[in-house]
Formats: C-alpha cells, sequence, structure tokens
C-alpha cells in the first residue's frame, strides 16, 4: 500500500513539473520583427530590431507583460515586397501575437493584408503612405510616425517659404513610398503656384542617372524633389554637382539617415530632407541611446526612437488590455497614452500617431542638423 503510494505521488509531481513548463512555453508573448535586416536599407531597418530587443528586455527584466515573458520572432524582407509576404506568412505561422514593423511601404502594404486575415495588430516605426491609415483599408495597422502627406506638406512649405523656390523638378523611385511623397509634393506645389517643370520616375538601383540630370538642367529649375531612399539620391546628388549643378535638393525621411552622407561624402553637403522631430533631449531618448550604445557599442541609427515608442506602446496596449485578444490590444492602442522617447503619445481611429511630427533637416559638416 505504501509502495502504491509513492508511486501516485511521484506521478502526480512529475504530473505539476509537465504542466508547469507547458504553461510557461504557452505563456510567452511572440512579438514579430519585420523589416530590412540585410541589405542597402538595412541600416534603416536594423535599429528597429535592436529598440525591440531593448524594450523587451526591460520589460522581461520586471515580470513581462501580467506576467508573461516577451520572445521575439524576427523575419527580414530587404524591404522587398515579394519578401515581405514570405516573412509575413512566417511570423503567422510562427503564432505571433502582434508584428512590430515592417520598415519600408511597399514591404508593408505587400504584408498588411496577410496580419489583417489573422487578426494581428501591426505598428511601424517608419513607414509612411498616407493610404495605409487613411483609406481604411487596414484597421490592424498603427504607426508611430507621421504620414506622407504631412511630410510633403511641410517639404513644399520650407521650399515656398524659405527657399523661394518658383521652378522644380520631381522624381521618384516609382515605389509606393517614394512616388506617394513625389505626387503630394506636386499636387502642394501646383496649388500654392509653384511650376513643376518635371516629374519623372527613375529605376532604382541603376548605375547611372545622367539622362534625367539631364533634363533637371534644361528644365532650369530653382530646386530637386526626391521621393525614395538613400542609394539613388546620393548617385543624383553627386551626378548634379559634377555637372555644376548647385540648386537646392530635397528629401524625405527615407534619405534623412547618416549612411546617405556616408555615401555621398562631400555631395552630400547642403542637401535638406524632411524626417521625425529630433527628440533628443527627452529624457527617456536619452536613455533609450545610452541603453543602446551600451548594449550595440555603436549609435542607434534612423527611426530607432520611433521603434522604441512603438515596442513600448504595443507592450503597453497589451498590458493594458490584460489580454492579447486583437480587439482589445487595437482599443487599448486607442484610448491610452504612453509616456515615450518621441513624447506621451497614442493614436487616433485610423491608427496614426498622436503627438509627434516631421522636422526638416540639412546636411551640414557631415551629419545632418534640424532646421528651427
Amino acid at each position: 500500500m505504501k509502495r502504491h503510494t509513492m508511486v501516485l505521488l511521484v506521478m502526480a509531481s512529475l504530473m505539476v513539473i509537465f504542466a508547469a513548463q507547458g504553461a510557461y512555453a504557452a505563456g510567452t508573448i511572440k512579438i514579430g520583427v519585420a523589416g530590412a535586416f540585410s541589405g542597402d536599407l538595412a541600416s534603416y531597418g536594423l535599429p528597429t530590431v535592436n529598440a525591440a530587443k531593448l524594450v523587451a528586455d526591460d520589460y522581461n527584466a520586471k515580470g513581462g507583460i501580467n506576467g508573461q515573458k516577451i520572445e521575439l520572432v524576427i523575419e527580414d524582407d530587404q524591404c522587398k515586397p515579394e519578401l515581405a509576404t514570405n516573412a509575413a506568412a512566417k511570423l503567422v505561422s510562427a503564432k505571433v501575437v502582434a508584428v512590430i514593423g515592417h520598415i519600408c511601404s511597399g514591404a508593408t502594404k505587400a504584408a498588411l493584408g496577410i496580419y489583417k486575415d489573422s487578426n494581428l495588430v501591426t505598428i511601424s516605426s517608419s513607414t509612411t503612405n498616407p493610404p495605409l491609415t487613411q483609406s481604411g483599408e487596414y484597421p490592424n495597422f498603427f504607426r508611430t510616425i507621421a504620414s506622407d502627406d504631412a511630410q510633403a506638406r511641410l517639404a513644399t512649405s520650407f521650399l515656398i517659404s524659405k527657399l523661394k523656390v518658383k521652378k522644380i523638378a520631381v522624381l521618384h523611385d516609382k515605389g509606393d513610398y517614394g512616388k506617394g511623397f513625389a505626387e503630394l509634393v506636386k499636387q502642394d506645389a501646383e496649388a500654392n503656384g509653384v511650376q513643376v517643370a518635371l516629374f519623372e520616375g527613375v529605376n532604382p538601383g541603376a548605375p547611372d542617372y545622367s539622362a534625367v540630370v539631364n533634363k533637371i538642367g534644361n528644365a532650369k529649375v530653382d530646386a530637386v524633389v526626391w521621393g525614395g531612399y538613400h542609394p539613388e539620391a546620393s548617385k543624383l546628388v553627386q551626378q548634379m554637382k559634377d555637372k555644376g549643378m548647385n540648386i537646392p535638393f530635397i528629401s524625405d525621411d527615407g534619405v534623412k539617415d547618416n549612411t546617405f552622407i556616408e555615401v555621398a561624402g562631400k555631395h552630400a553637403e547642403g542637401v535638406y530632407a524632411t524626417g521625425p522631430t529630433d527628440t533628443s533631449t527627452n529624457a527617456l531618448a536619452i536613455k533609450a541611446i545610452a541603453d543602446h550604445k551600451k548594449a550595440f557599442g555603436s549609435e542607434p541609427g534612423a527611426f530607432f526612437l520611433n521603434a522604441y515608442a512603438a515596442a513600448q506602446a504595443l507592450f503597453n496596449a497589451i498590458a493594458k488590455a490584460g489580454s492579447t485578444d486583437y480587439n482589445k490590444i487595437v482599443a487599448a492602442l486607442k484610448s491610452n497614452y504612453v509616456d515615450t522617447p518621441l513624447g506621451h503619445i497614442s493614436f487616433d481611429q485610423k491608427g496614426d500617431i498622436i503627438g509627434f511630427g516631421f522636422s526638416v533637416y540639412q546636411a551640414q559638416n557631415g551629419k545632418f542638423v534640424e532646421l528651427k
């Protein structure tokens, strides 16, 4: 009888142990992180991974979210739509409860339908294409950066009020982000009496843009606007200056990155770009940047603070919701403010950030300086 009782006790103990292990595994909250983590645009994506890791580590050190540890699942899309759909499918299969990403508008758009069908909240630190929130097609999408319509209005206003231009050329890379920004600038410029003498798309990755640079010269414009990313912008700026074109060049937050200055070298000097407002004096921003330097041994890079805020907002929403239920997370994101390196932020009913915007920067002596 005693032996039988002992066997039952051992079996009961083992069942408790296995149950506890199973509960812990089931209790981890899986968060997807998607973006360009390799390739030409990795300088935009890697800061997001690092930010997510830092915020997750901070939460986990304090016990996680509602007692559950955060587990990050990372997928690289190289900012390519065809890879973004693969990354999204993998994250869905991994049973993540939400996604931080993607980085580029085209890749984000390609993945959002998959996340929508799977009831996954998606929050991006850098995707700015206006229709992604304003069309109402993706109620699962949020972003910690202002959209391109705000960015385009700022760029156009700067061109008119500060640079006093009358005639411009507007170029873009034919992508959702670059072309979208360019079309909005064209629209705003023409509405304010500025002539758009040249509006043209170029092929990203081309080794030479001399044909379009010649068109710029023939159009005799006062300034050039570029919608797109830094690899093409650096070539355009260099080839323009090689031909003696010293007219203002203004772009978007796809160029407002130190990688552009490194690639363009001396030709970067004087280039303007819109980008997220500088909040580096914010106490939370100072801490986040210091933590990045300590953990990774380098400056954080583009969109790091936006990504840090995205992770904080998402984790806070899950905590406030007391659940990983999609509808409850969405409601929490729209009804709660959270203190972040960007400031005290929340989201409107469309998913756009409340409490943060854009500024104009200029490349001066090897770095982008915010213009007040």
